[in-house]
Parts: structure tokens; sequence; C-alpha cells
């Protein structure tokens, strides 16, 4: 059966972090170069009280309002995060109840960071075509902001908080789901890290502060990334999986009207671009104003190309998510 993107929306929180501010705290960083290094001029920051269930209930009424959603017609709830409210129970089962979704409703949560969009509709798609659900809401949802030290420049300019809804349906839609390519990697889990927390490593106030030979300030309570290892990752995977799902959709990197990528950062973007050889005119960022945002970059990048006339000029466009855990993901789409 047949499954197609219906609609997407997005949440940014209100707080703002400026290229200005992290210039104000950290003086040896300076405003252009911020900028022309990550593509990133301002990221959005959750409040202290403001979590990742929270945001994902803004993004889903958003997608109600500007699309004319009847929530009463949504089947399944998916919601993909790393910074849920609880280890339990499920936030999804607290976001249906916060939506008001009938009780007839599925709802499962899933951890995965930054392939997690791709992923998601994966898992939507094989809910239509099983004809268990017509109607599936997938929510990505992430405060990463509360992982990092606030001494830590370094993931500080890189991440924001956001949230994003789409709703995969059986419908028509602007965009039918096709074919997918996943991996994973499990060597580079360490790479990118918050080890306190889970059971393996609970919160200790043992955990001391270390300072990096950058003067980032971490400790094992905090995100860690290691960024020249997670950019090695990306140039020898990504051009693989990018490869790979062009080969199992019989398609041309030439018939590829637009690529749209996890937003990591603009350096590695222009990196894997040129890498791969894809024109500049055909791949999509949109993160100047909301910064790497995990999960949720790639629809929100989707609903800005959409907006911006780039979809509906488009016949066929590459989604390739990549990052935490190692994990990666791609999949195709072909515009209705």
């Amino acid at each position: 059966m047949k499954a197609s993107i219906k609609a997407i929306s997005y949440y940014l929180p209100e707080g703002v972090l400026s290229n200005e501010l992290i210039h104000q705290e950290f003086p040896e960083w300076g405003i252009e170069k911020i900028s022309s290094k990550t593509g990133i001029n301002a990221r959005h920051i959750s409040a202290p009280e403001e979590f990742s269930s929270d945001m994902a209930v803004k993004a889903a009424e958003k997608l109600f309002a500007e699309h004319n959603i009847d929530k009463s017609e949504i089947d399944f709830l998916l919601f993909c995060t790393q910074s849920p409210d609880y280890f339990l129970p499920t936030t999804a089962c607290i976001i249906q109840e916060k939506l008001g979704l009938e009780t007839t409703t599925g709802a499962l949560d899933f951890n995965l960071g930054c392939s997690g969009f791709v992923y998601g509709l994966s898992l939507a798609k094989g809910l239509i075509a099983g004809q268990m659900a017509k109607n599936v809401l997938l929510i990505t949802s992430e405060t990463y902001s509360k992982f990092i030290h606030p001494k830590d420049k370094s993931n500080k300019t890189i991440f924001g908080d956001a949230a994003a809804a789409t709703l995969v349906t059986s419908e028509r839609g602007f965009c039918s789901i096709e074919n997918f390519i996943f991996g994973t990697d499990g060597k580079g889990a360490e790479n990118l890290i918050v080890k306190q927390g889970g059971m393996r490593f609970p919160v200790s106030s043992a955990s001391e502060d270390v300072e990096d030979e950058f003067r980032n300030v971490r400790n094992d309570k905090n995100l860690f990334m290691n960024g020249t290892e997670i950019f090695n990752f990306t140039g020898e995977f990504v051009p693989k999986l990018t490869e790979a799902i062009l080969e199992k959709s019989n398609l041309a990197k030439e018939d590829i009207d637009l690529f749209v990528f996890h937003q990591a950062n603009k350096y590695m973007l222009n990196h894997l671009r040129k890498k791969i050889k894809i024109a500049e005119e055909k791949f999509f960022i949109a993160m100047g104003d909301c910064g790497n945002t995990v999960s949720s970059t790639i629809p929100i990048a989707l609903y800005e190309a959409q907006k911006q006339g780039k979809v509906a000029s488009s016949k066929n466009i590459v989604l390739a998510g990549f990052g935490v855990g190692y994990s990666w993901a791609a999949c195709n789409l072909i515009v209705e």
C-alpha cells in the first residue's frame, strides 16, 4: 500500500542563542567565524521547564492548524527522541493524552538521533503497508541543549532545540515515500554520547569537569562529541549511502532534483556535497536560524524547501540522515 507525506510543521522554542551572545561569552569566537564555519546564526533553546513532550505537542498542534488536519483521524503516533521526559512511561503516551488523540491510537517512542526522521518514515510506511494504520503522526523532538555544559562552546555553537510533526498517510500527499537504505556501526557509539544517566552509568555527583585542548568544558553528564571522528565517519559512509539509495531506486544522480541531508553544519555539508559531486542548486541547506536540531533537521528543511517552491518544482528527492549511533538512513521521495 502506498504511503505519502501529507504535511509538515515545526516548532522552535522562544529562547534564542545568537552568535552575538556566544561571542560575548567566548570572545575568542568571532561572530563571522562562527557563521562562516557552521552556517548557523542562531539556535533556539528550550526553557528550563520545557521538555521534549511540550515541544512535540506544540509542533503537532501547529500541524493540525496549518494544514486543517482532523486529529481524530490519527491512527498511530511515532515519537523520535533521545531526550525523553522520563525513562518510563513512554513519552508518546503522554503526548497522546496532551493532544487529545483517540485512545485507539497506537503510540511508541524510538531512540534515534540524526537518522531518526528517515527511520520514522520507514516505520510509518510499514504500518500503512501492513494495513495497521492509515494516518501516522511522526514527531521528532530534542532538547540537546539540556545535555550541553555551559562552558562547552563547541557544542553550544552547533546544537539547537526543536520539534517537527509530519503526517504520513495512505492518501495522496505532496511526496510518496519510496525506497530505503539503512546502516549501523555501533563501534562509533562513544564518539557522540551522554555517558551518564542510564542504567550502565547512573548520574553520579562524582563526575568531574574536564577541559579539552580547545578549552571546551564537559563531564560525563554532558554531551560529548568527537568532532574529528564524526567528520571522518560521514565522509566515509554518506557517499556510499547516497550511491546505494540511487541504485536501489534505479535512479542516476542527475535524476534527483533535490537532496536534503541531515543539517549537521555547513562545513560538513559542503564537504559532502563536493565529495559526492552534487550541484549546489540541488543541495538544500536550511539551518541558519535554528542550528543542528538532530532528528528534526530534515523535516524542517523539507518544510522550508516546500515553502520556497523547491519541492513543487521537483520530481525526485533524496533524504539522508546520519550521525549518533553510528546510524544512517536514506530514502527517495517522488513528488506527487
